[in-house]
Order: structure tokens, then sequence, then C-alpha cells
């Protein structure tokens, strides 16, 4: 990896810890810092996920980023929630949920989030390029 990708990723990670985070906040009132780690590394993701499928449509990238990101919940889950005991968040109320720590409604949230920040990852990989 050389140093404009170094860039493009930290960057990218910056905008994902700082906007999740903000999100959260909004939705939920608080967030914590674990969060921002999964939002940047998510974001980072999307970068990868935007090159490998440079020549798929808009929807297949935002669906493999979908199960990325329910994949990045569900480890940062069974760490800080259940290993750790933190109870960051809990979706055992909700249906089809796996162990509390994901549940097909917010995979098809982080799609629609996908969908949203695909064209700026899209961008600063151009300018990163």
């Amino acid at each position: 990896m050389n140093k404009k990708q170094i860039k493009k990723l930290g960057l990218l990670f910056l905008i994902g810890a700082i906007g999740y985070a903000a999100v959260e906040i909004i939705w939920r009132g608080r967030t914590h810092w674990s969060m921002m780690i999964a939002g940047g590394l998510c974001l980072a993701l999307f970068s990868v996920v935007a090159s490998k499928l440079k020549k798929r449509g808009m929807l297949t990238k935002a669906l493999v980023c979908a199960a990325l990101v329910t994949a990045v919940e569900f480890i940062f889950g069974i760490v800080f929630n259940l290993w750790l005991k933190m109870n960051i968040w809990d979706y055992s109320d909700l249906p089809l949920n796996l162990m509390g720590q994901i549940c097909p409604i917010f995979s098809l949230a982080w799609a629609g989030i996908a969908l949203a920040m695909l064209p700026l990852v899209e961008a600063v990989n151009k300018d990163y390029a």
C-alpha cells in the first residue's frame, strides 16, 4: 500500500468515524467510542468495495457494503456487548436478530447508508487514484 492509498483510507476512516458518531447521536442521543472505530472501518471498507466492484451497479455495491457493515457490527457486538459487557446496543427485541447483535432491519439501513455514501467514497477514490 502506498502513501496515497494510506491517506485515502485515513481520510475515509476519519469521515466514517465522525459521521457515524454524529448519526448515532442524532438517532439515539448517544454514542460510544467503539462505534467511531466501527464507522471509520466501514467507510474504509466501502472504498475497497467501490474499487473492486467498479463495473457493478450502485445497488450491488451497497448490498455488499451492507453485508460488510453487518459483519463488522456482529464482531464489534460480540467483543463489546457480549465479552466486555458494555451493552452498547441490543437488538434482542427485533425480529430475526442474531444474538441481539445484528438484525435484518438494520442491515437494510446499512444498505441505505451505503447508497448515500458510495458517491462520496467513489469521488475520494478518484481523487486519490
